[in-house]
């Protein structure tokens, strides 16, 4: 029986656990599709919301970017991937401190009180922060991850990524269970920098994954937003300041800069 082309793309994504260049390489060889492999891999992703990039509701946010992504698994509520009118990343550093956290909930929360879509990457410090204070201010919050969509990641973010689930937006390239690589990071800020009409950055060393979103962002012209740091510190935020991000120290400075 002939296949659709979107239940190809699931299956060589299946297939190659989301590797984006096996898949691409696959499709161009018109490799074959194992029959008995393709029932096991409809059978594994039963329960799943999956979108493909030739779904008619593929979102308008990826369509323009290098590398869009092939196959996008997913738990939650879709429909925040068609509402970005009002999003912001929120990313910053693991190794956080006390300052970072407490500027990040202050911030986060008086944004979501004006009813803006916090995106970010579950990662631990920052990011978890940012989705733990939206939930807990009852916004709305997309969590990109850089593992299986069946592998909360890490795994001390089980629970936040169970919350995010009920009445946020979960998202991978990845399927079932797979494992975590470090350029898996690297590659998914892509995504979390075009979900996004702005990127607030809390506390970033200059080589850092932060960082690379801040470049993605750049490319599509999307404005930077820092808030500063001790001088001394190898900030990644006071570098960026300094080459022409925005220095903000409070939600009221970014709904400032963004209705102008």
């Amino acid at each position: 029986m002939s296949k659709k082309p979107r239940d190809i793309l699931i299956y060589f994504a299946c297939k190659y656990e989301g590797d984006y260049e096996a898949i691409i390489k696959a499709l161009r060889n018109r490799e074959p599709i194992d029959d008995d492999q393709y029932a096991l891999y409809q059978e594994n992703i039963k329960g799943l919301q999956i979108m493909t990039i030739v779904d008619l509701d593929y979102p308008n946010a990826f369509k323009t970017i290098s590398h869009p992504p092939i196959v996008l698994f997913l738990k939650g509520d879709v429909s925040l991937l068609h509402n970005l009118h009002k999003s912001i990343a929120v990313i910053g550093t693991r190794e956080y401190s006390q300052y970072g956290k407490e500027k990040t909930v202050e911030i986060v929360r008086d944004l979501v009180a004006n009813g803006y879509l916090i995106v970010s990457g579950m990662a631990r410090g920052i990011d978890g922060f940012a989705h733990e204070t939206t939930l807990k201010h009852h916004g709305k919050t997309i969590a990109v991850l850089g593992s299986g969509i069946n592998y909360p990641y890490p795994l001390s973010n089980k629970k936040l990524y169970e919350d995010i689930e009920k009445t946020g937006l979960i998202m991978s390239e990845y399927p079932h269970q797979t494992k975590p690589e470090p350029q898996f990071f690297k590659f998914r800020n892509r995504l979390v920098a075009a979900l996004s009409r702005g990127v607030l950055i809390v506390e970033a060393k200059y080589r850092s994954g932060t960082v690379i979103t801040v470049g993605y962002a750049l490319e599509r012209g999307v404005d930077i937003y820092c808030v500063p740091e001790r001088a001394g510190l190898e900030s990644g935020c006071n570098k960026l300041i300094k080459d022409g991000a925005y220095l903000v120290e409070s939600a009221a400075d970014i709904m400032k800069l963004w209705t102008n």
